[in-house]
């Protein structure tokens, strides 16, 4: 992956660190917004469909983040970023650092945008589905 796809990436961690989710200029129009496990996985299509998934998500929760540990290039058009999740359930009050809820992204990028995310719930999931070592 190009330098400027990985800076890319990196930026859009360091902002979801302060919990601001609202900007998608880093995403392409027709994005495929994939989520592996956890409350509400699915496969969401395009802007609008990803943007409603991440809203209805984040009704859910207080206080979410996600905490970037580490950066890795698969290839030249993917990066895998290991995360750390962390807030609490509105309604249950489930801490998610209790879950030990250490997840991971894959970032694919073409043409300057991102085209698609793939959230994974559970970190050993990911790597498993690499063919990584955790």
């Amino acid at each position: 992956m190009s330098p400027d796809k990985l800076d890319l990436v990196r930026s859009i961690p360091a902002e979801w660190e302060r919990a601001d989710f609202r900007s998608v200029s880093w995403a392409h129009p027709e994005i495929e917004y994939v989520v592996v496990g956890g409350p509400e996985p699915g496969t969401w299509r395009g802007l609008a469909e990803m943007k409603a998934s991440v809203r209805a998500f984040m009704s859910a929760w207080q206080d979410y983040g996600i905490e970037a540990q580490h950066y890795r290039e698969l290839d030249d058009e993917r990066v895998l970023v290991l995360v750390q999740l962390s807030g609490r359930g509105r309604t249950s009050g489930l801490e998610i650092r209790q879950t030990q809820a250490q997840g991971a992204e894959v970032w694919r990028g073409r043409g300057g945008k991102v085209v698609r995310l793939v959230l994974y719930w559970h970190r050993d999931q990911a790597l498993g589905e690499l063919g990584l070592a955790s």
